[in-house]
């Protein structure tokens, strides 16, 4: 037998050991022990890991007959402008009137649309209240309630739809940053919900308040956390028949092209859902490591993981669940959701609506309903969505803050 030569065998040796490494890693999931190993449990160890990171965003279009009619819906509906020249609506409701109100946050205005003929596109809109920055948006017991960066306060509502003069009921929620848009919603136990987004993309935030969900009595008192380790859930909502509170949570950016994916979390109370250590199916963050003697397995082990996620830097808005009798009967109790669009990725992704289908009461798939906001191959768009109520008619309305336009879907 020829004896093979050192270099030889030497490299022989480090393809053997490549493929071996190869074939191990094919093997493992995200979560298994090798994976685990890759980020040290302490601070003992460095930490490293290369991510590609990309700013994307495509060119902005006008919303034009043209672009409008491209749109996509399913068979049997169709799509029109419930209204325009809105400025930039972000949270929509509706009132038991079938009065449409809409925030602005940059304006700092709440506008009331009205479509009295009922043929689906708005003839009035009216400035209803005025509040700096005022963004989340909700109707209980016959009152508006709206939440600022720092602030809920309450409207009586009159019986045109105009509202009465704001009342602050909270002025000290947690200071803003990369996450000031607050959301509001009483739930079925007749409490306050106000979702409070974390100031930064990834880290240690020193305010208790921040990346959670708060609950307090409906005139503000008695706040406490529910829920928290919640980066930005901005769109939520109780299941119709199970009143079970579901939530959308934005992923971690500069993770790369596919992570963090989007989560559909059941928020319980005093749950912990991860951020920042923890996200998606389990997996580490190595961009922020958890502080003293805590380990990331510790961490894991206390966080709730998502029901279900959706496609990295969506951006899901507000979610609402169908409860009309307008849509087929399949809709029923089944969740729309906003994705406002990717920034953080090579190639644009959301700029749609999505179903979320419920199979007894919990999440299983998601399906495209509107789409055709991304135009000119993928290079510009004609909406970034954020808000989504149900009308009164059992409609679907969604708002686009680029253009400025309201959108109706409804069903032949």
């Amino acid at each position: 037998m020829k004896k093979i030569h050192p270099t030889l065998r030497t490299g022989l040796k480090l393809l053997i050991f490549s493929l071996s490494m190869l074939m191990l890693v094919a093997g493992c999931d995200d979560d298994d022990s090798f994976w685990d190993a890759m980020i040290p449990e302490t601070d003992k160890e460095e930490t490293t890991t290369q991510v590609e990171g990309y700013v994307f965003y495509p060119a902005v279009q006008p919303a034009t007959e043209a672009n409008v009619a491209q749109l996509r819906v399913p068979a049997g509906f169709t799509i029109n402008k419930f209204a325009e020249g809105v400025g930039k609506p972000r949270i929509l409701v509706v009132n038991s009137n079938g009065n449409v109100y809409t925030s602005d946050r940059e304006a700092g205005v709440v506008v009331m649309l009205t479509d009295a003929n009922g043929d689906g596109i708005a003839e009035d809109k009216k400035t209803v209240a005025t509040l700096k920055q005022v963004h989340g948006l909700t109707i209980y017991n016959g009152k508006m309630y709206m939440v600022t960066v720092n602030e809920v306060y309450e409207a009586a509502m009159n019986a045109d739809g105009t509202l009465g003069q704001p009342k602050m009921l909270i002025d000290d929620l947690p200071d803003g940053g990369q996450h000031p848009n607050r959301t509001i919603a009483f739930g079925p136990d007749k409490k306050m919900y106000i979702t409070v987004g974390s100031t930064c993309n990834s880290c240690v935030e020193p305010n208790p308040e921040l990346a959670t969900i708060l609950r307090a009595e409906e005139d503000g008192s008695n706040r406490k956390i529910f829920a928290k380790g919640l980066r930005n859930t901005i769109g939520f909502g109780w299941h119709p028949e199970t009143s079970e509170l579901w939530g959308m949570d934005h992923g971690i950016d500069w993770l790369g092209d596919d992570e963090q994916k989007e989560e559909v979390n059941q928020i319980k109370q005093n749950a912990h859902y991860g951020w920042p250590f923890i996200h998606g199916e389990g997996k580490y963050n190595p961009g922020t490591r958890p502080t003293g003697d805590t380990t990331y397995q510790q961490y894991l082990q206390k966080t709730t993981l998502p029901s279900l996620t959706y496609q990295a830097h969506s951006a899901p808005m507000s979610m609402a669940f169908y409860t009309g009798s307008m849509f087929p009967g399949e809709y029923k109790n089944d969740a729309f959701v906003a994705m406002r669009g990717s920034w953080n990725r090579s190639s644009p992704v959301g700029y749609r609506i999505v179903r979320m289908h419920f199979e007894n009461g919990k999440p299983v798939r998601f399906d495209d309903f509107v789409t055709g906001f991304i135009v000119n191959n993928n290079r510009a768009h004609f909406g970034r969505l954020v808000g989504v109520a149900m009308h009164k008619d059992g409609s679907l309305l969604f708002s686009d803050d680029t253009n400025g336009v309201i959108y109706r879907v409804a069903y032949k």
